[in-house]
């Protein structure tokens, strides 16, 4: 009997025409470094009385479709998930290097299936109906730079044959985090010892009662740009600028040798005052739990970039 190995595992995304039903072709082979995502169905323990000490059979609860799924940043494949969690992008470019630019603030955003297959049991699970909930990374001096997508899907179908047909192949030009830098205003952030970001749609599940268990729809509401930034006290800009009450455009990029660039501008930011800590002889650090909103020249909360050799989104 063969036994399932994540080192065999595919996956394959296809953005939908209908929410909820799963394309026939036009899927992508997508690189992932591990999935939580899933469908799960609990039992609810009888309640029931006047048979005895032994309960009576459990009831099944509802149907729950969620999950992450961890991903490289790379120059091609990681426009697939900035889709799904801002929209279809504004393409610039007769002719390679193509510029995307996705902008946050849109109410629609297209809903996409995932198939994750295990070939060897052999298991194919086809998520459909799925939304980004959310889109978090790290920045940091070293390490592997991967992203995490928080996903809500409507379902999940379990079959033995794929369903993708043949996915097409991306080639992989992953960002790393030698390729990363911070800028405030434009300026060059000094002692940025590491960072975060999450942009959240904060999907509103449509929990109606359905005989097949699933959920009528996920639609965004209001979206959430958030992180930290966690630097080597050295001077009161940022400081200055909490207690003040100021914005400033944040912007975190990184760039390849080859060309490609991906570049997050969050236009209006603003920063907690935070709590100073001497904790000892070593150097002194502070974190900014930093939130973004929408800034009134720019009329939207961020901007993010992609430019690479792809024609379209």
């Amino acid at each position: 009997m063969a036994r399932a190995q994540g080192a065999r595992a595919l996956m394959a995304l296809a953005f939908e025409t209908t929410y909820g039903t799963p394309p026939a072709s036009g899927y992508t082979k997508m690189p992932f470094a591990s999935t939580t995502l899933g469908a799960e169905q609990p039992l609810q323990t009888s309640e029931l009385l006047g048979y005895g000490r032994d309960p009576q059979a459990p009831i099944k609860d509802a149907v729950t479709a969620d999950g992450n799924v961890v991903v490289p940043i790379d120059a091609e494949a990681f426009g697939f998930w900035l889709k799904a969690a801002f929209g279809a992008p504004t393409t610039t470019g007769a002719d390679a290097p193509y510029t995307h630019e996705f902008r946050s603030g849109s109410w629609a955003l297209p809903s996409f299936s995932v198939e994750t297959g295990m070939p060897e049991v052999p298991r194919y699970a086809m998520y459909s109906g799925c939304m980004v909930d959310s889109l978090n990374w790290q920045m940091a001096r070293s390490g592997l730079l991967t992203a995490t997508a928080s996903i809500v899907a409507q379902g999940e179908a379990i079959t033995t044959t794929s369903a993708v047909g043949t996915p097409a192949n991306i080639a992989l030009k992953r960002f790393g985090h030698f390729n990363g830098s911070i800028t405030r205003n434009g300026a060059n952030i000094g002692n940025v010892v590491s960072a975060d970001l999450t942009y959240a749609n904060n999907i509103d599940r449509i929990e109606t009662i359905r005989a097949d268990g699933k959920i009528d729809g996920a639609d965004p509401s209001i979206a959430a740009l958030t992180g930290n930034v966690v630097v080597r006290f050295a001077d009161q800009s940022l400081v200055t600028q909490a207690i003040n009450g100021e914005p400033c455009a944040l912007e975190f990029s990184y760039t390849l040798a080859t060309g490609e660039h991906l570049t997050l501008t969050a236009h209006a930011v603003y920063l907690p005052r935070p709590r100073i800590e001497i904790s000892g002889p070593q150097g002194v650090q502070a974190t900014f739990d930093w939130q973004a909103a929408s800034d009134p020249v720019v009329g939207r909360m961020c901007t993010l970039t992609l430019t690479n050799d792809r024609e379209d989104y």
